[in-house]
């Protein structure tokens, strides 16, 4: 018999109470189990919930990267709890391609459904990952899914509904105006008894006005900030102004005041990234890089790259080969999946810069298409 414990085993220790590693361990030295099986129960509901360093837009492929920032929500450890948080990984450990991806099993108790999933919901909410990209705002999806939260389940339920699920609607303007005062420098705490240490934003003759380009896998949005006093900003973008005022809570908490309304929001900078969380949902944001050439060509859909780490386990194209659309060109492994790199248009395989047994990284190159006129 198989006798490992499975992924899931926390919430059947949820819902009976039990301790399984315990009893395992005990069974193993020979002891009797202290139980018959009529003596079971089932005591309420119980959801687990895995996050992943995964790319969900690129079709959940896995992601690795360094874990800049880790919070989980208020819950125990490896142990019974309303809120439990199974994680072996903490801020600044690197996600490799070696391994699982996975960063931490969020699981929750309560005595219904509906209550164990509204639990659910909130710490996915106070679960803040940078660094590495998640499935956590796809999880967070589910969890609020009509569907799923009537028991209305099936293997079908996600491809049925996936543009739902995994959408990326624009930033809201509030999480741009956060970005880019983060990516400022304006979000600092401004307690400090040295007045040039205040960013208040006077100036003499005008109103201070700073700009700065925000990248997502939406678009790129620029932003222009106007400082209207300590801690006063108006922030305009495209889609219209927000006027806002903030004040830094401790460690990566921001009150925002806007429009009559308070809210908090989690906001973490990087050398090269900002990450805002407000809302339940996280907003990725690349800062502009000022030494990048910005006239380099970006190579079209002529160069094929590597999505993720990995090892090249065979490659199908040949030099000189005409292919089409959709054909594929070679195949990657990583975190024990197979990935078939395919042309995305017609052409002539110009070049294969990658044999099977390469390990390679995130983004490099591996074949290069030219057009069939050449």
């Amino acid at each position: 018999m198989n006798t490992r414990l499975q992924v899931e085993h926390p919430v059947s220790e949820a819902i009976t109470g039990l301790d399984f590693v315990a009893l395992q361990l005990s069974v193993a030295c020979g002891e009797p189990l202290p139980f018959a099986q009529d003596d079971l129960a089932i005591d309420g509901w119980a959801f687990e919930a895995r996050v992943y360093a995964e790319d969900v837009p690129k079709g959940f492929l896995p992601a690795t990267g360094r874990l800049d920032h880790l919070a989980f929500p208020d819950g125990v450890a490896f142990d019974r709890g309303p809120v439990r948080i199974d994680s072996g990984v903490g801020p600044g450990d690197e996600i490799s391609p070696w391994y699982d991806p996975m960063i931490a099993k969020i699981i929750v108790h309560g005595p219904s459904r509906a209550s164990a999933l509204n639990m659910l919901g909130a710490a996915l909410a106070d679960c803040h990952v940078a660094g590495a990209v998640t499935n956590l705002d796809f999880l967070g999806s589910l969890a609020r899914h009509d569907g799923f939260a009537r028991g209305d389940v099936d293997t079908g339920l996600i491809a049925r509904d996936l543009a739902t699920l995994t959408g990326q609607p624009e930033p809201p303007a509030a999480a741009l105006a956060l970005a880019a005062l983060a990516g400022l420098g304006l979000l600092k705490e401004n307690g400090a008894a040295d007045p040039w240490d205040r960013l208040a934003g006077w100036r003499h003759w005008s109103e201070a006005k700073q700009y700065i380009a925000l990248t997502t896998d939406a678009g790129r949005f620029e932003q222009r900030v106007v400082v209207l006093g300590q801690g006063r900003f108006e922030v305009e973008g495209a889609g219209g102004a927000v006027a806002l005022q903030v004040r830094p809570l401790g460690g990566t908490a921001i009150q925002v005041a806007q429009n009559g309304a308070l809210y908090r929001a989690d906001v973490i900078v990087t050398a090269s990234a900002v990450s805002v969380f407000l809302q339940g949902r996280s907003h990725s944001f690349t800062l502009p890089d000022m030494l990048a050439d910005t006239d380099a060509d970006a190579g079209g859909g002529d160069e094929i790259v590597a999505p993720m780490p990995g090892l090249v386990k065979s490659v199908t194209a040949t030099v000189g080969a005409q292919v089409t659309a959709g054909d594929a060109l070679l195949v990657l492994e990583a975190m024990k999946m197979e990935h078939t790199l395919t042309a995305p248009r017609d052409g002539v395989v110009a070049e294969i810069l990658a044999a099977e047994g390469d390990q390679v990284t995130d983004g490099t190159l591996l074949l290069a298409l030219e057009p069939e006129d050449g």
